[in-house]
């Protein structure tokens, strides 16, 4: 993988090959930034980088370099027995499939590729360990040794620790560069160990002309796309898609807001014996969703095209509905929707979260 195939990130490609042209490069760095922004497409191809040789093209190629080594989340399938510690490389073949294809996909996508239900994917100490005894040994072929560790802040605390040990000991010639959604999650003492930049939104110019040089799509549909996308490419895909996931997340805001709105509790309660049986990924995403719409029907009333972010359909729906949203409650229901994600994350049980927030919207959406 090249710097040519990262959309957009022109600022963040060129500080990272600054730094090798300056001879100053850290040993462990953390790309942070917000979903599809390309932090791991970045960190891919700056490891190529590092590793290119005239012999090594075909290897990099198809991302299986002796010398780069990835670490992610995975989780614990029925067939591992109860003392194994799951590791990145039980999952490499559907690891590296994905990664081929696409070095842009979401800890969603991911997760339906290795065929999770309702399981939080962790990083395990035993990952930690099998980590260190690939990077103790030489490199293959005399350069350098890539660690890319993509969402590091998913390591429990016996992983972290562990980790914390690594780099504060690097090996020799050895280079982590961590791939972080959420690095106010990790320890302060790796934060510490790591120089940290800072990867922003596309800019929403290169995803129009990504999707027009990449896709094939018209010049004036990709310009609605590239705006709706709001710098993350992850999100211009999924409008291409017809049958995406946020057009059942739309249906079920529609749902919401409208039953509670009618305070019609017992389709309310329909509506939470439904989405309590998503997986609990999903219903975060969901939720996450939610919050979106919630902003853009705020932003709405101001009748400033420029502030607005929404498809035609959405916002079509926020021709009549946007008035509902307004300084009397935006704060609130946001609050609200941000708990529902906190205790949907800490296990809660479904149901009563999600009636919960539907009752309490009954009330907050009366407060116009």
């Amino acid at each position: 993988m090249t710097f040519n195939e990262v959309i957009g990130q022109e600022e963040a490609k060129q500080r990272l090959m600054q730094m090798v042209e300056e001879n100053r490069l850290p040993h462990a760095l953390m790309l942070c930034g917000p979903a599809g922004c390309g932090k791991l497409a970045l960190a891919v191809a700056f490891a190529c980088h590092l590793l290119r040789t005239p012999q090594s093209e075909a290897m990099l190629r198809n991302l299986s370099h002796p010398d780069l080594h990835f670490t992610f989340p995975t989780i614990k399938t029925p067939s591992m027995s109860a003392e194994h510690q799951p590791v990145s490389d039980d999952f490499a073949r559907e690891w590296h499939d994905l990664l081929v294809r696409t070095a842009y996909f979401s800890m969603d996508q991911w997760m339906e590729a290795i065929g999770a239900a309702n399981q939080q994917a962790i990083i395990t100490a035993g990952e930690s360990d099998e980590l260190t005894r690939k990077l103790s040994l030489k490199s293959s072929q005399g350069g350098y040794k890539v660690s890319i560790i993509w969402l590091p802040e998913r390591m429990n605390l016996a992983s972290a620790n562990k980790l914390l040990k690594l780099l504060e000991e690097p090996p020799r010639q050895t280079v982590f560069i961590m791939v972080s959604q959420e690095p106010d999650q990790l320890l302060d003492t790796i934060r510490s160990r790591t120089q940290r930049i800072d990867v922003k939104k596309i800019d929403t110019e290169a995803i129009e002309q990504a999707l027009i040089s990449q896709r094939g799509i018209e010049a004036e549909a990709a310009h609605r796309i590239a705006r709706v996308a709001n710098g993350s490419w992850l999100k211009a895909l999924e409008e291409l898609d017809t049958g995406n996931e946020n057009r059942v997340f739309f249906d079920m805001f529609v749902m919401l807001m409208r039953l509670a709105y009618m305070r019609n509790i017992h389709d309310l309660k329909k509506w939470c014996d439904t989405v309590a049986g998503f997986g609990r990924e999903k219903q975060k995403r969901m939720l996450t969703y939610f919050l979106r719409l919630v902003r853009e029907n705020f932003m709405y009333n101001f009748r400033k095209p420029e502030l607005v972010y929404m498809t035609q359909e959405e916002e079509d729906f926020a021709r009549n509905f946007a008035r509902f949203i307004n300084e009397a409650n935006v704060v609130e229901i946001s609050e609200l929707l941000q708990r529902c994600i906190r205790d949907i994350g800490q296990n809660a049980n479904a149901k009563i979260v999600f009636f919960d927030l539907s009752l309490k919207m009954i009330v907050l959406l009366i407060q116009k």
